[in-house]
């Protein structure tokens, strides 16, 4: 295994891990079930890596690569999925411990985003966080156009759920 690539990936995924954390927010319930998507992503990150060609930022393709991960794992709960155990693995990160009372003024917003679908739930994601609808169109695979009508959906579904 190529060192080098070994070490820019440790390095790109420890300065994005923040993203994956909210990805991971956005598709749980619980601590448990945020480790693992968290683990999965990592090692779809990982697999997927020596394919990276610096086409666009990395944390745009880390976004692409993690909400696909979180889409195909949790759109159908029923569906068992075969993971690798991560401390088998040689890559090791220094995970940052991920603190759920710092965002208690973000619960209702999150219950909220919950109970959109999951197209919606990516889309609200990269919204709030400061994506231009340029870099949305090209992660999600949707047009510029068709990106703001829908998050102009989004924001009344939303208004709706958090003003009954």
């Amino acid at each position: 295994m190529n060192t080098n690539l070994e070490q820019s990936f440790v390095q790109q995924l420890q300065s994005n891990q923040n993203i994956i954390h909210k990805i991971c927010r956005l598709y749980t319930n619980d601590g448990d079930a945020h480790k693992d998507l968290f683990q999965e992503i990592t090692i779809q990150l990982w697999k997927a890596y020596p394919k990276f060609r610096g086409d666009s930022k990395f944390s745009t393709w880390a976004y692409r690569v993690a909400l696909n991960t979180a889409i195909t794992l949790y759109r159908k709960s029923t569906k068992s999925v075969q993971t690798v155990d991560y401390e088998k693995q040689q890559y090791f990160l220094s995970q940052d411990e991920y603190n759920y009372e710092e965002e208690e003024q973000l619960k209702l917003m999150y219950k909220a985003v919950h109970q959109l679908n999951d197209i919606e739930k990516a889309l609200i994601f990269m919204y709030l966080e400061d994506k231009d609808y340029t870099e949305i169109s090209e992660t999600l695979g949707i047009s510029e156009v068709n990106a703001r009508v829908k998050m102009n959906r989004i924001k009344g579904k939303l208004k709706k759920i958090l003003n009954p």
